[in-house]
């Protein structure tokens, strides 16, 4: 197992910086995925609490390592989802596309009207965005990883990307935004522990001004 210890992303001192009062402030976020939204590499710190300090919103992250979307173990993330608490307000769902998905060779699947098949990714997908908006009652945001050279997660991105026009959910798509990803190849050592884990300084510097400055809009008009 790599020693993420000895990692320059993992060992810069930075204080968490407080952004302006805004739109989240006060806002109760949900957060369901897994390695990449937990910190896998980073000691279990991840852009969730970056952005809880910095916005003075409350971030609930139901995130475990190695899970997938698809309903085929314990922990999948439809599994934890239906054990999330329902006795409290949740502003929004934010889901990640899970990579694990793809690693392990899960079936796509076929987009559907309705009785989804949740042993599929489609299916799951469907599942969990009908769940936020009908049990959990709030909208729901998926996310993406950063770019990395895998062929069957570019096509599952393609997925996501798709179902969200059908069922008109807003995706923040790291994947494919060329700006995010030109970096250099000294930045991305410094902020990635692998092509999908990224450190501390990664959440910090990049992840997570990405994921406010370019979607803090989007939450303005989703949250009222």
């Amino acid at each position: 197992m790599p020693n993420y210890n000895e990692l320059k992303g993992n060992n810069l001192n930075f204080s968490i910086e407080k952004n302006k009062p805004n739109i989240l402030k006060g806002k109760t976020l949900l957060f369901l995925g897994a390695s990449f939204t937990y910190g896998h590499a980073s000691f279990g710190e991840s852009f969730v609490e970056y952005i809880e300090v910095r916005n003075d919103c409350t971030c609930i992250k139901e995130a475990v390592s190695g899970t997938t979307l698809v309903e085929h173990i314990e922990d999948s993330y439809i599994t934890r989802l239906k054990k999330v608490p329902l006795g409290k307000k949740y502003d929004a769902l934010l889901c990640q596309l899970s990579s694990n998905d793809v690693r392990l060779k899960q079936e796509f699947g076929v987009i559907k009207e309705s009785d989804y098949d949740t042993k599929t990714i489609c299916g799951a997908i469907q599942y969990i965005a009908k769940y936020a908006r009908d049990v959990l009652k709030c909208p729901v945001i998926f996310y993406t990883c950063p770019y990395f050279d895998k062929e069957r997660y570019q096509k599952l991105v393609s997925i996501l990307n798709e179902i969200a026009t059908k069922m008109q959910f807003s995706v923040i798509d790291m994947y494919n935004d060329k700006n995010f990803n030109n970096i250099s190849a000294e930045t991305y050592a410094l902020y990635m522990a692998d092509p999908v884990h990224p450190t501390k300084a990664g959440y910090y510097y990049w992840l997570t001004p990405y994921i406010e400055s370019t979607y803090l809009p989007f939450f303005t008009k989703l949250i009222r």
